[in-house]
């Protein structure tokens, strides 16, 4: 995952690419930049004025731009709207927005650029994201006129999180507040206040107008008062890290190359450092060493590969490597934790819940994991962490992450690469979140499993049964209790080692402490999910009677236990006879108003999509329900 590649398509031309592959030829004296703020500042026109004044702009662009630009209100001022030049995307030609990241490419005698067009509606902050991930040096546009806005400084902030550590200050539009030179200082004097905490290590202001061209290329006629470099000029010289040397070796593997039985190798592409045939190696997490016996490409072995290079690695040894294992030398091993601590920045419309369970994708890696806990958020406006439980739509926040499995990674302020990660919707598959690893948490190295010597089959053979979790779910009055209640008398006179845990009952106790919001009915089911994993392991059959109206709560209870083990029954009783029924008078208040957050109400429940069993309780006793579920519990060979 190169530098958070969270969202966003590229929109390259045949010329582009080509373009690339040049600017590939000479990394050193590459820039990747890209312009960022609030919506209409004037993003989308700067990179015009650049591309245009340095007759780098294809023909066939100019034709389009020259087309679009005709068109009844679509200019912008002048005979070629210079935005339509990026502004690839009808939608964008039509809202005079930009939507999309897109990437131009071009080159002066002195610096090859890639440039990154971002957009500025809040609407699509995950783009802008995505554009700034890639990028060494940031070019962030003010409206002269507005002055900071809420989403400039939201881009700041971002920039600031993803490592960015020089930006331009590019103050816009000066040709309408007369070029004033007061009203340029006191923008930049603003930001300054501003971006102090956020540790940029360059900020360097300059006025322009890209409409008219003034301090884009060449300097301005009509702000002798200002004695800096033009915007041109100082991407031209600006020094950023990237091609540094000094990174350990990182090889994150992308794939198992195995063409015939002759040959296995690891394909990857170097994310920092070097490496040389015979340099012996680790594989992370397993630890395994090994030494490189050849270093393959398409055009031939190398005796050396570096940051940047694809290649794929052979071993001398026989080790095991699969895909997402990270290979680096020994002198410099990754970090390995299942706990962490990050940065998130939080892209979906439906808020971060601690305790749900998300997919984490780092590099070539992919677990699951859960935000344990969120330890606050960040006030865009003047930079304060906030308490909260949650991270709605395009807020950023730091919070500690429990990882199914362990992870091999390197800080995000260390190594872009290996530190950034993004949290997916287990699902929608939408990316909801893009992370920053600050470090591995002390907790998870120093607590070890203890092995123990009795286990789960001793203890379920002792009793003769086969163990298992009955995960009665549904609205509220449905009849869950009364069944599984039902069902452990059946079991109990059997002589089957049987426990009941009820939704009411817990929250007398073990979850006393919750309420019923979203965050807390999340909470409520990860730790009822986690006692019942404990009492299956003592050998028992466990009923869990809980509305867990939550499809990803359910599915993280079903993912703790072995296959075979989790029995989700769906008692499927439609709300008007849950209502009708209403036994604890709680569907009233809630009609009244005096119960917020309830199921079925002003709460959503998600119904199960292939759950074990389905029961309507509407119809039949409930002796008769219980006893459909004896039988298949009896198909299953649990009793």
């Amino acid at each position: 995952m190169p530098r958070l590649s969270v969202v966003g398509s590229e929109r390259k031309s045949a010329s582009e690419r080509v373009d690339a592959r040049l600017a590939g030829e000479e990394g050193r004296n590459l820039l990747r930049f890209l312009t960022c703020g609030s919506v209409d500042d004037g993003k989308s026109t700067l990179i015009g004025r650049l591309l245009y004044d340095s007759a780098l702009v294809y023909e066939d662009q100019m034709r389009s731009a020259e087309h679009d630009s005709r068109r009844p209100g679509a200019g912008r001022g002048g005979t070629v709207d210079l935005a339509f030049l990026t502004d690839g995307l009808q939608a964008e030609r039509e809202q005079k927005i930009t939507i999309d990241v897109a990437y131009r490419y071009f080159s002066t005698p002195r610096r090859k650029f890639i440039v990154a067009d971002t957009p500025g509606h809040v609407q699509y902050t995950r783009n802008m994201a995505t554009g700034a991930s890639n990028c060494d040096f940031a070019v962030l546009l003010v409206d002269a006129r507005s002055g900071l806005l809420t989403q400039t400084r939201r881009h700041a902030c971002i920039l600031s999180l993803l490592g960015i550590a020089k930006i331009a200050l590019a103050v816009n539009k000066m040709d309408l507040v007369d070029f004033d030179q007061a009203r340029f200082e006191a923008i930049a004097e603003d930001f300054a206040s501003f971006a102090g905490p956020l540790g940029f290590d360059l900020m360097t202001p300059i006025p322009l107008s890209a409409l008219k061209g003034d301090n884009v290329i060449n300097p301005s006629a009509h702000m002798h008062w200002y004695h800096g470099p033009t915007l041109l000029g100082h991407l031209e010289t600006v020094d950023t890290p990237r091609g540094e040397g000094g990174r350990p070796f990182r090889f994150p593997v992308q794939w198992v190359n195995r063409p015939h039985l002759d040959f296995r190798g690891y394909a990857g592409t170097v994310a920092s450092g070097k490496i040389k045939c015979g340099d012996e190696v680790v594989i992370h997490p397993s630890g395994r060493h090994a030494h490189v016996a050849r270093i393959v490409t398409a055009g031939g072995d190398l005796e050396s590969a570096q940051e940047g290079d694809a290649v794929t690695l052979t071993f001398a040894e026989e080790v095991d490597v699969s895909r997402g294992d990270i290979i680096a030398l020994p002198a410099s091993a990754p970090s390995i934790a299942d706990q962490i601590a990050a940065r998130l920045i939080w892209f979906d419309e439906e808020p971060m819940l601690p305790g749900r369970a998300y997919t984490l994708k780092c590099g070539c890696q992919t677990t699951t994991a859960t935000v344990s806990s969120l330890k606050y958020k960040l006030n865009v406006d003047n930079l304060d962490h906030v308490a909260g439980k949650t991270l709605e739509l395009n807020e950023a926040g730091s919070c500690n992450l429990s990882i199914a499995k362990a992870l091999a990674f390197d800080p995000y302020a260390e190594n872009t690469d290996t530190g950034s990660f993004i949290l997916i919707d287990r699902f929608t598959n939408a990316t909801v979140a893009a992370g920053m690893i600050e470090f591995g948490l002390r907790r998870a190295t120093n607590i070890q499993w203890q092995e123990l010597f009795i286990d789960k089959a001793a203890r379920a053979g002792l009793k003769e049964q086969k163990p298992c979790v009955l995960w009665f779910t549904g609205l509220s009055g449905a009849g869950k209790s009364t069944i599984a209640n039902t069902l452990e008398k059946r079991l109990h006179a059997m002589g089957r080692h049987t426990y009941m845990l009820d939704g009411d009952n817990v929250r007398h106790g073990l979850n006393k402490d919750l309420g019923f919001t979203d965050v807390d009915r999340v909470e409520n089911i990860r730790r009822v999910a986690e006692t019942a994993k404990l009492f299956v392991d003592a050998g028992l059959i466990v009923m869990v009677s809980f509305i867990s109206p939550f499809r990803s709560e359910r599915r993280m209870a079903r993912d703790l236990f072995q296959d075979g083990e989790f029995i989700e029954v769906f008692v499927d009783t439609p709300i008007e006879v849950c209502e009708a029924r209403d036994p604890k008078g709680l569907y009233r208040k809630a009609r009244a108003g005096l119960i917020t957050n309830f199921t079925g109400i002003d709460s959503l429940y998600e119904p199960p999509e292939n759950a074990e069993l389905k029961i309507d309780t509407s119809e039949g006793t409930v002796e008769a329900v219980a006893e459909a579920v004896l039988k298949e519990l009896r198909r299953r060979h649990v009793v």
